[in-house]
């Protein structure tokens, strides 16, 4: 089990890094195809259109068909979407290299392999762990990107980046198990028991997806996740139009700026989150993580230069990591084994969701008000939802154990 944890690890160290060389590929790319802010926003919203239908789907297949069948979908899309990317020499096949993304899930597949081999008291430290993994791949993958398109072209770093999916593939083939989940059934019939059960085994069925809305807690949990979510997504889908024209960073300068960003994050997941996840209870977890997202807004909104936003980024990974880890383990807690990968699915659409409205309320707010919006609406946003849920007691999800 532990073997098949370690390699769990090892592929998403490799997605992520396939995926962050995309982000340093990319944004030059459109630039260079004669991209505004405006079209820009277009190309990310139809990505996070893509990845929000897509998501619950990826999820609901995981459940059915297993965790290797899920990740070799994952990995070989992904492969697809780079050979495209890199063929990319006009804006429809641009905005065409993204249709791969539909089925390109590869942190919640292997969430599902993680939550599937532990304890749910376990959870949050193995969760919190795939943040580590995270942070190496954002290191490698921005660092590879960003050197790569400067140095030999944005097409040789996607097709790179497309020989490394194919790789992932080989591994998820050769050492992830068809099926992780043991205590399906007994969950299942659990589920049934207090009528909470989502229904038919259906990939495409809708009502076996959002049944998981009638589990206790989860519906208030999703809602958190989206309303503190939001502000924080905007920033980041506007970093790289942020990087070019607010810091007049250079491709590869961008690229270590994220590599940064993946270092922050290394030390967060590594050497503080699991630390705290032992020590303190979820809630007060999660309201730590949304007051110091308000303090990062207000940061955020007063940074003049690259310098004092890399002073930023040490508590804005903080509570993002935090935020995130806390929030998957509430929900996936919260409802039967069996239903793991969808309920991670559905926590993928959540940001894909957050991607799709992003780009274009973080374009409007770039043209007409500046980098600092982002930064006051991050702030105001996360203070009003921590003072809601300083005074309000909100509702406990129930845990479900073998």
């Amino acid at each position: 089990m532990q073997k098949v944890i370690r390699i769990a690890y090892l592929i998403l160290v490799l997605d992520i890094t396939s995926l962050f060389a995309q982000f340093s590929i990319t944004p030059y790319l459109a630039k260079r195809l004669g991209f505004n802010t405006i079209w820009f926003g277009y190309l990310q919203t139809t990505v996070g259109i893509i990845q929000l239908l897509g998501g619950p789907v990826f999820g609901r297949f995981a459940d059915l068909h297993g965790a290797r069948a899920a990740l070799t979908l994952s990995s070989l899309s992904s492969a697809v979407y780079f050979v495209i990317l890199g063929c990319s020499t006009n804006v429809p096949l641009l905005f065409i290299s993204k249709l791969p993304a539909v089925f390109m899930h590869g942190m919640p597949g292997v969430q599902m392999v993680v939550t599937d081999l532990t304890e749910p008291g376990n959870r949050a430290s193995a969760l919190g762990r795939l943040g580590l993994c995270f942070g190496v791949g954002m290191i490698m993958g921005s660092s590879l990107g960003g050197t790569l398109s400067t140095r030999y072209g944005e097409s040789f770093a996607a097709f790179v980046a497309a020989a490394g999916s194919l790789l992932n593939a080989a591994l998820v083939v050769k050492f992830i198990p068809a099926h992780t989940k043991k205590r399906a059934e007994t969950d299942s019939a659990t589920a049934t028991d207090k009528n909470l059960a989502v229904g038919a085994e259906s990939v495409f069925s809708l009502s076996d997806i959002t049944g998981l809305m009638r589990f206790p807690g989860v519906r208030e949990m999703f809602t958190i996740k989206i309303i503190s979510g939001l502000p924080s997504v905007v920033f980041q889908v506007m970093f790289s139009i942020i990087a070019m024209n607010f810091f007049q960073l250079k491709a590869e300068q961008t690229g270590y700026l994220l590599s940064y960003f993946g270092l922050v994050q290394m030390v967060m997941q590594g050497g503080v989150i699991g630390r705290l996840t032992g020590k303190y209870s979820e809630r007060t977890l999660l309201l730590l993580s949304i007051g110091t997202a308000s303090i990062v807004g207000l940061a955020q909104a007063l940074m003049t230069n690259v310098q004092e936003f890399c002073a930023v980024v040490i508590p804005m990974m903080f509570s993002l990591c935090t935020f995130n880890v806390i929030t998957d383990t509430i929900l996936t807690k919260s409802v039967p084994s069996s239903y793991s990968g969808t309920m991670l699915g559905l926590c993928s659409s959540v940001q894909a969701l957050l991607r799709t409205v992003g780009p274009t309320i973080g374009g409007f707010l770039y043209q007409n008000y500046g980098v600092l919006s982002f930064g006051y609406i991050q702030c105001s946003v996360n203070l009003l939802l921590f003072l809601y849920l300083l005074k309000s007691n909100f509702r406990k999800t129930e845990e479900y154990q073998s």
